[in-house]
């Protein structure tokens, strides 16, 4: 079992114990840095990253490979990656971008598929001179979105 096995496995028994905790990605560099990457249904408090990070210490034998880990939460710029992160934002405001637009719109809903999202526009009147401010919906298959980002407002 290769080092990125082991830690795979490491990974899926410790998240399996905490099912609102799920894995965006984690990587390992060539000096053996090790970067994990949780989001979760509920957030990640700092005990989650400590419970995790105590996981893979336990269960890496330095002797055999030394390495650095870092066990943090995605941050709040970070583009979503799976299903189970636009689920989570139902709701909230995203940017994003498709290979023709960028859109910044409420995330009304999210599927298996696709995600339905909903903004204002201010468009030409049909009749007249001005613009006028029209709802616009649209569903969006996952696989039309390049980048999505939740926007922070205060």
């Amino acid at each position: 079992m290769t080092f990125k096995e082991q830690l795979k496995t490491i990974l899926e028994d410790c998240l399996e114990n905490k099912p609102t905790l799920f894995l965006i990605d984690f990587t390992i560099t060539e000096a053996f840095k090790i970067s994990v990457n949780l989001d979760g249904d509920n957030g990640v408090m700092l005990q989650d990253c400590i419970d995790v990070s105590r996981a893979i210490e336990e269960n890496l034998d330095r002797e055999e490979q030394d390495f650095s880990l870092e066990v943090a939460s995605v941050g709040i710029g970070s583009p979503l990656k799976l299903v189970r992160q636009y689920k989570k934002n139902i709701g909230r405001t995203l940017i994003v971008k498709t290979s023709t637009e960028n859109i910044e719109a409420e995330l009304v809903q999210a599927n298996d598929e696709f995600v339905t999202l909903s903004w204002q526009a201010r468009e030409p009147k049909k009749l007249g001179k001005g613009k006028e401010t029209v709802q616009k919906t649209v569903e969006l298959p996952y696989t039309d979105i390049k980048e999505a980002i939740v926007t922070v407002t205060f």
